[in-house]
């Protein structure tokens, strides 16, 4: 990773270790009400390629009863270009664990990914003073985390994409 003064100035305000990690929050917090646990870390590298870019995450389905599979199947582009985009935000994801595991917002253990309840009120008022589109990236991360709660273990998750762990 590049030193973060030496980031490019877009860099630095979409890829911020902050808001990805609060991103990652977000999906950690939908996943474990809807799957009753803890996301699976495999799973995390998936949540920023979709939720960052805009045509993808306006693409998503608005219930959680629409399959990944099926969705998938009906945007072969996006499948597409979710695995490609993975790729590319591996070392942005690995740096927002790191930050949200450091600074307490995150819980990482046994290959998992815990939302810290504790800072359910601080993000909920970041939140509130943030962009619509900061609000959207937030609201369908976690939209995110139930999907995949819903679409199977990680390996089928991970498979249904196109990409390996």
């Amino acid at each position: 990773m590049m030193a973060w003064g030496s980031r490019p100035g877009e860099e630095k305000a979409l890829l911020s270790p902050s808001f990805c990690s609060m991103l990652l929050w977000s999906a950690a917090g939908g996943y474990s009400s809807g799957a009753g646990g803890p996301l699976p870390l495999d799973v995390t590298f998936l949540v920023l390629p979709i939720v960052l870019h805009c045509e993808t995450r306006e693409l998503l389905p608005k219930a959680v009863t629409t399959s990944l599979a099926v969705w998938l199947a009906e945007h072969p582009l996006a499948r597409s270009r979710i695995a490609e985009r993975a790729t590319r935000l591996v070392a942005f994801t690995k740096e927002a664990l790191m930050f949200g595991g450091l600074h307490g917002l995150l819980d990482l253990a046994g290959g998992s990914v815990t939302a810290n309840a504790d800072w359910k009120s601080k993000v909920a008022g970041a939140l509130r003073s943030s962009s619509d589109e900061v609000r959207a990236c937030a609201k369908r991360a976690d939209f995110v985390g139930k999907w995949f709660a819903k679409a199977g273990s990680p390996a089928t998750v991970m498979a249904l994409v196109g990409v390996k762990p």
